[in-house]
């Protein structure tokens, strides 16, 4: 089954996140901050992690940036979820090594499309 990690200090986002991705065939996994989903990852690494920017702790770049530097941590895709919407934002997560971006708040049919450009239909 495809795996999937959702980090967001949200719980409501995770709660949504969470539904969505399991009517679509995901074992859903979650973590409210970049460091307990680094910890997520070294147990498990999962197929696609979804990633809130602004979390306390460790933000979501901070996240990106480490698991792109762990064993296997080149393997998950990544879709950033957050409200940073301009260019800039887009082009500093897609160079620390991000996927895909989805803006929030987001729709079952918006989620699946950008799981669909990451490879997983």
């Amino acid at each position: 089954m495809k795996t999937c990690l959702i980090v967001d200090d949200s719980r409501v986002i995770r709660k949504v996140s969470r539904h969505i991705l399991e009517t679509l065939g995901f074992e859903v996994s979650e973590a409210e901050n970049g460091q307990a989903g680094l910890d997520a990852c070294d147990a498990s690494m999962p197929d696609v992690v979804l990633l809130d920017w602004n979390m306390p702790v460790m933000t979501g770049i901070e996240f990106i940036v480490q698991l792109r530097q762990r064993p296997g941590g080149d393997a998950p895709k990544v879709v950033f979820c957050t409200t940073e919407n301009d260019v800039a934002h887009i082009r500093e997560a897609i160079q620390a090594g991000a996927d895909e971006y989805v803006m929030k708040p987001f729709d079952h049919e918006t989620l699946q499309i950008k799981l669909q450009l990451v490879g997983f239909s």
